[in-house]
């Protein structure tokens, strides 16, 4: 007995119904799909290293739930889905490298379900053709094992939109249904605001268009949304003042959100930086970055393949939520990190993958070797291209986080240890590394007085940072001051005598 999937999608099929392609109950035909995520894990764990230590921002996720450091200030933007991730792992052990090879296994067994999924929507070589395309851009590659929400933000987004074409397809599907609740779950408690954007067109579909109406889907989507959202509301009203006063924080500390064309430093960012704030620098190597101008031509090639054989919806509907998930951050904000496009890259990979197979099969019989040969040869550019820049963003960011490991070990040297206190210049960092709590009183991380600092430093072994060119501040110029690479370090009285007081 079998199911049928690709039932027509009635209010944009208007051409046809979709072609009778059949799925047994039993899953059969994995392998390519499970051989692209394995090759994915594999690529993680020997091109990004285990061993590179945490970044700012996962020092600040993993504090949350680490047992072995104070957390860190948690801003407006973000939401606590990513430390639940790494829970498991870092509420017991401090090993990065243990922590790297869980989330790069973890992330290569999420694009497994999440393509799988897509099977029997898409033919299966489309399906193993967009994993492939997705898994080695650099930027999938090199934040598959990073304590970062923007991978599974990308996840959540291609298992939600095909669980959603699957539920319109058969409304007796209910793991469709199941699959499309758990997407929006993910997406909302990795990041709320994205999930908002990426879900945007489904809801119109839902409410707008009589015929894709279905309300128990409609239902599973609000629900999804809900239970990482309503965790994000409270937190707002508990430690920021008020929903109003979380997204105004966030607004402010993203250098305050509204029309801003930044395709131009996402661009530049494609070069290798993780961070491109200021985004001031020169674009990069027309080579590493001519796959970004051919994706939008690509896409718009699968569209229309896809309205030629009368599966229009299952293409445009992709589509769609790609679009909608990067207008914030290619018209809405004033900087760039090529991690924000995951789930647009994600999602546009399907129309992509469509558009060159066909291109490739559809070639005349004369022309196919060539036609082949020529698409074998780019791609493989491509991908040396990808792995330069990883190779380069990989070095730098594993060099930068080396550095605040050395600037940990030289404040223990002078008498900064747990339990003990960071101010100032990169101090959130620095302060992970070195077990000690981190105090700013002015800028995005503000999160005490200056009052309360001082005191705090009069019987806590205490250090402000300050670079080479900064002078300390009022408070710190009686103290101890030492050279350490770039910085200056200005010890506490606290530390130096190497007790509380």
């Amino acid at each position: 007995m079998v199911k049928t999937l690709n039932a027509p999608l009635v209010g944009l099929e208007s051409r046809g119904p979709m072609p009778a392609a059949r799925t047994p109950r039993r899953i059969k035909g994995l392998g390519g799909v499970a051989a692209v995520a394995a090759v994915f894990t594999l690529l993680q764990l020997v091109l990004v290293r285990p061993g590179m230590g945490l970044g700012w921002d996962e020092a600040v996720y993993v504090s949350q739930v680490s047992g072995h450091t104070p957390a860190a200030f948690f801003s407006a933007p973000r939401s606590r889905g990513i430390s639940l991730l790494v829970a498991p792992i870092a509420s017991w052990s401090s090993s990065t490298s243990l922590l790297r090879v869980y989330l790069a296994v973890l992330s290569g067994l999420g694009l497994f379900l999440a393509l799988r999924i897509w099977r029997g929507l898409f033919p299966e070589r489309v399906v193993v053709l967009a994993g492939v395309l997705f898994a080695t851009l650099w930027v999938t590659v090199f934040y598959g094992p990073e304590v970062m929400p923007n991978y599974w933000v990308a996840i959540g987004a291609l298992a939600g939109v095909g669980c959603f074409l699957r539920a319109q397809a058969d409304r007796h599907d209910r793991p469709a249904l199941w699959g499309a609740g758990v997407s929006a779950a993910l997406l909302a408690w990795m990041r709320p605001t994205d999930a908002v954007w990426v879900v945007l067109p489904l809801f119109v579909l839902l409410v707008c268009v009589r015929r894709w109406r279905r309300p128990r889907l409609l239902a599973a989507l609000v629900v999804g949304l809900g239970s990482g959202v309503v965790g994000w509301v409270a937190e707002a009203y508990v430690s920021f003042g008020g929903l109003g006063a979380r997204l105004a924080d966030a607004s402010r500390i993203q250098g305050g959100l509204g029309w801003n064309i930044a395709v131009l430093d996402q661009l530049r960012s494609l070069g290798g930086q993780t961070l491109c704030r200021p985004c001031d620098s020169s674009l990069p190597a027309p080579q590493l970055i001519a796959w970004w101008f051919a994706l939008p031509l690509l896409a718009a090639v699968g569209l229309a393949v896809a309205v030629r054989g009368r599966r229009t919806a299952r293409t445009l509907l992709p589509l769609a939520c790609a679009m909608t998930a990067s207008i914030p951050y290619l018209f809405m904000i004033g900087y760039a990190a090529p991690r924000f496009l995951l789930p647009f890259y994600a999602l546009l990979a399907l129309p992509v993958a469509d558009a060159l197979v066909h291109l490739v099969t559809t070639a005349r019989r004369a022309w196919r070797p060539a036609v082949v040969t020529l698409a074998a040869l780019a791609f493989a550019g491509h991908l040396a291209m990808q792995y330069v820049v990883l190779e380069d963003a990989v070095s730098r960011s594993t060099a930068g986080r080396q550095e605040w490991a050395r600037t940990a070990a030289e404040l223990h040297r002078l008498g900064v240890r747990p339990p003990c206190v960071l101010n100032g210049y990169e101090a959130l960092p620095i302060a992970f590394y070195a077990g000690c709590s981190s105090a700013q009183t002015q800028g995005h991380n503000a999160n005490t007085t200056r009052q309360d600092f001082l005191r705090t430093a009069r019987r806590t072994p205490t250090a402000t940072l300050t670079t080479e060119e900064e002078g300390p501040p009022g408070y710190a110029r009686d103290w101890p001051s030492h050279r350490f690479g770039d910085l200056r370090i200005h010890v506490s009285p606290a530390a130096r005598a190497g007790t509380r007081e």
